[in-house]
């Protein structure tokens, strides 16, 4: 299979947030690889992945990084394709790694998602890929589906729960 999504990671302290990408992107059926790349510690393995991802057939990139956060803006710098930041929350509360991501200057965007948001990516870059995928567009919507009847469920449950001043 050729990867349509790479998930990359500056270390794998970021694998339990990037997980969930991970996960989600299997139950859409959507092939992908997962890197480990520092765009400090190897610079040269980020510009050789980030110039040749098109090639293989990669079309949207999830990054992830803390701290520093510099990794996603570096690949958005040396590729057209779309890059989704994940700012990981290893210090400061993620706030440093979300302000890395999002502030990128004129000219290198960086689609951002919340702080340790990995979810949130694969749900956005399977959003991109189902622009040409009729097939993938209706996995989301039945996904989406999904979510609405969790809530459905949630006000079922909460209907039982009695308390003497509950209106509801």
């Amino acid at each position: 299979m050729t990867p349509s999504v790479s998930i990359i990671m500056g270390s794998t302290s970021d694998w339990p947030v990037m997980e969930k990408a991970a996960r989600f992107l299997d139950e859409m059926e959507i092939p992908f690889e997962m890197n480990a790349l520092s765009a400090h510690r190897t610079p040269e393995e980020v510009e050789q992945f980030a110039k040749g991802a098109r090639p293989r057939g990669v079309k949207v990139i999830i990054a992830a990084a803390g701290m520093a956060a510099h990794l996603c803006g570096v690949i958005a710098s040396m590729t057209t394709l779309p890059v989704i930041g994940v700012p990981v929350n290893a210090s400061l509360d993620g706030m440093d790694a979300l302000l890395a991501i999002v502030q990128m200057p004129p000219g290198i965007p960086v689609a951002t998602v919340g702080i340790n948001g990995a979810l949130n990516a694969a749900i956005l870059s399977a959003q991109i890929l189902s622009l040409g995928d009729g097939a993938l567009q209706q996995r989301l919507l039945d996904h989406k589906d999904s979510l609405k009847k969790k809530v459905v469920e949630a006000n079922e449950m909460l209907a039982g729960v009695t308390f003497k001043y509950k209106t509801n």
